[in-house]
């Protein structure tokens, strides 16, 4: 029934309308080699390609319904060992999307020239048929050149000789096709997303990340314009060996896209210097690390390439962080991947074989983990390039059949946004994390900000910590400008012909109002963001603990000699000043008894009472001669004993409320009233209880003799708010 339909469509009224459309082909092809001196025909791919191609097919195509007459085996081909090099993997999968993109094409191209089902092939052999067919028409049916030393496969052989055979009535098919749909080629007949998808694909340039544990930008730079590269601001539309320095990120480089056979051969690459990875990778590190402190864990899951996990690794070089990485089901790669970190410089890594919604959060591992990267499987739709997207990240290639579409099916985005929802709110559950990083290159709403509002929605508030909020992007991802443009406080960067792309959302928990941050954490956030360049932060925990040690056996906190003789220079001059404005009246001021509600502000220098000898004030010169040696505070070797008589409750220090100096006691209520007027001005005595039995508590002075000179022990601990 198929044949007699293609045949009547076939007729002679439409041979006309065909011929038209092959001359005005041909014509463009002419005015195209006219431009050129020679023009370089399409050789064809060597037979390892096509068979794994058609392995790749095989997987990913399109179901038909069971009336279709092609059908595909379940029985993959045998392949060559050297199939198994990365650039015959680019080229089988490149070849193999191609077909998937045409397959409703090339399949209708097959039955409108008889080969079906007039042939008897085997069925496993259909899908080697489809992406041999693909080629032979991208090669205007034109006979494969073959090297004289290149392996030959039989099933390739034998299908080749299938298609030469029916080269015409292919040509014919296509023909009536491209009519049918007023097409000048193919490629017009592809859905409008494609073909964008395809124009950014020709233009997307290469984004590779500079391994600062091996070499740094500045060596990075000189190589390569010691190479004939050449530096510039941007990469679109030059054709010449040039790079660019990303603006997000400070470590990442930018090459056009024909440059990466020529890159390949540089031992940057080759010795883990420079590596490739997509543009969206390193900003989710990068965010990540402008949010750790200098002792943070961090938790990656579904991270797809090992590039990602060495990348956030080299960031943290200088931390004590640890990396721990979910989801490695089998424990054979962990040899290869211990190789591959140790050839890069990394250190901190470890991997955990369990899927990251089977991690407890109570898990004794990870209770220093304070932030948690989240790469979720998602639609990839802002992904221009996928054959290289899957090579590099290790995605499933399932992805090849959406992109091929131009979309996604409802079901299938309901059920990835699901999976993206519940691993979201899983990682909101590890209550020692503070800080959760989302980011996916797909353009659908439904992955990106209703999968972040709903889990922020459902949070589980139960719990005693603070909740998740939505943080607006770090500032060494983003311009001053673009935080403010940014209205729903996410990172969002639209496929273009410069980068694929990418949504990125930062969750933070609301600080608690109790906790308090370290210096360490302060320089440390400091650092990540860029403000510290060139100031060393790391230190060892061996450094850290025996500084802790030294602090704890000294009593006294040291200051420098120049610091304190100029701080208590000022303080004798202002109380050598105070003595003498109060000498006329502070006989006065020693027989009037104190009041019982002491009503003293702070702030009120004027009615700080004053001793009645101000000659024979003993705290100016023994402050400052207590501070000017390098000791801060020496205990006095000589020991009084309390008479009976001599009983003395516990006083407070009086309050002399400047600037730069505060005594301890804040408040001014207490016991001011048991003061005796004598001491008032310089002098208190505790009881034993509160003093330890070694230092000495001065008793009251006989007339006329001078106090002894001892600084309150309280004095000197406390710390002191000037400095």
């Amino acid at each position: 029934m198929l044949h007699s339909s293609s045949e009547l469509e076939f007729s002679d009224e439409n041979t006309e309308g065909i011929s038209q459309l092959a001359s005005l082909e041909l014509s463009e092809v002419a005015a195209s080699r006219a431009k050129s001196a020679c023009v370089a025909e399409k050789p064809g791919y060597p037979d390892s390609v096509y068979v794994m191609a058609a392995n790749i097919f095989q997987g990913i195509r399109i179901e038909k319904s069971p009336e279709i007459l092609i059908k595909y085996g379940n029985e993959p081909l045998p392949s060559l060992s050297e199939s198994e090099d990365e650039t015959f993997q680019r080229l089988s999968y490149e070849l193999a999307f191609s077909a998937l993109k045409y397959q409703n094409i090339l399949e209708t191209m097959l039955i409108d020239s008889y080969i079906f089902p007039s042939t008897t092939i085997p069925d496993h052999l259909n899908s080697l048929i489809i992406v041999m067919l693909y080629d032979f028409q991208d090669r205007k049916f034109e006979a494969r050149l073959l090297s004289d030393n290149e392996d030959t496969i039989s099933e390739v052989q034998e299908v080749e000789n299938l298609l030469t055979s029916f080269k015409t009535k292919l040509a014919a098919a296509l023909a009536r096709y491209r009519i049918k749909h007023d097409a000048l080629s193919i490629y017009h007949i592809l859905p409008e997303t494609v073909r964008k998808q395809e124009l950014r694909a020709s233009t997307l340039p290469l984004y590779a990340w500079i391994n600062t544990c091996k070499v740094s930008p500045e060596e990075v730079y000189n190589n390569l314009k010691r190479k004939g590269y050449s530096k510039v601001k941007s990469v679109l539309h030059i054709d010449d060996k040039v790079f660019a320095v990303d603006q997000h990120c400070y470590d990442v480089l930018i090459f056009p896209s024909h440059l990466k056979s020529d890159l390949l051969r540089i031992d940057l690459f080759k010795d883990y210097k420079l590596i490739f990875q997509d543009k969206s990778r390193s900003l989710a590190v990068h965010s990540v690390k402008a949010l750790l402190n200098m002792d943070d864990d961090i938790l990656m899951v579904n991270t797809g390439s090992w590039y990602t996990v060495a990348h956030m690794s080299i960031l943290t070089n200088n931390n004590t962080s640890k990396i721990f990485v979910c989801g490695v089901k089998s424990k054979a790669k962990d040899p290869d991947l211990k190789n591959l970190f140790t050839k890069m410089g990394c250190k901190n890594i470890e991997i955990l074989h369990e899927t990251f919604i089977n991690i407890e959060s109570k898990d004794h591992r990870l209770q220093k983990v304070k932030v948690i990267l989240l790469l979720p499987r998602c639609s990839g739709l802002g992904v221009s390039n996928p054959v290289e997207f899957i090579l590099n990240e290790h995605e499933d290639t399932d992805l090849l059949k959406d992109l091929s579409q131009g979309g996604t099916s409802e079901d299938k985005l309901h059920d990835l946004a699901q999976h993206q929802y519940e691993q979201l709110t899983h990682a909101m559950k590890f209550t020692k994390a503070q800080a959760i990083v989302y980011c996916t290159c797909s353009v659908y709403p439904e992955e990106n900000e209703i999968v972040v509002k709903k889990a922020l929605e459902f949070q589980d508030l139960g719990i005693k910590v603070q909740p998740y909020r939505l943080s607006p992007p770090v500032l060494p991802l983003c311009s001053l400008k673009e935080i403010h443009l940014s209205t729903d406080k996410v990172f969002r960067m639209e496929p273009s012909e410069i980068t694929n792309g990418c949504f990125l959302s930062i969750l933070t928990r609301e600080r608690d109002p109790s906790e308090t941050v370290s210096v360490k954490d302060v320089l440390a956030r400091a650092a990540a963001k860029g403000l510290l360049d060139g100031i060393e932060l790391g230190k060892s925990p061996k450094r850290e603990k025996k500084k802790k040690m030294m602090k704890s056996k000294t009593t006294l906190p040291k200051t420098s000699n120049n610091d304190n003789n100029g701080i208590q220079t000022k303080i004798a001059e202002f109380l050598n000043r105070e003595t003498k404005a109060n000498a006329n009246r502070s006989e006065t001021l020693a027989k009037t008894p104190l009041p019982q509600k002491n009503t003293t502000q702070a702030g009120a220098p004027s009615q700080i009472r004053k001793p009645s000898k101000p000659a024979t004030n003993p705290l100016v010169p023994t402050f400052m001669k207590n501070t000017s040696t390098s000791r801060p505070y020496e205990r006095p070797t000589n020991f009084i004993r309390h008479r009976p008589e001599d009983k003395m409750v516990a006083l407070k220090p009086v309050e002399i409320v400047l600037p730069p100096v505060m005594l301890p006691f804040s408040s001014p209520q207490g016991l001011r009233s048991q003061i005796p007027n004598q001491y008032f001005y310089c002098r208190w005595v505790a009881p034993k209880n509160v003093v330890p039995s070694c230092f000495p508590t001065p008793s009251v002075s006989r007339r006329g003799e001078k106090p002894k000179e001892n600084l309150p022990f309280s004095l000197l601990r406390r710390p002191r708010p000037w400095l």
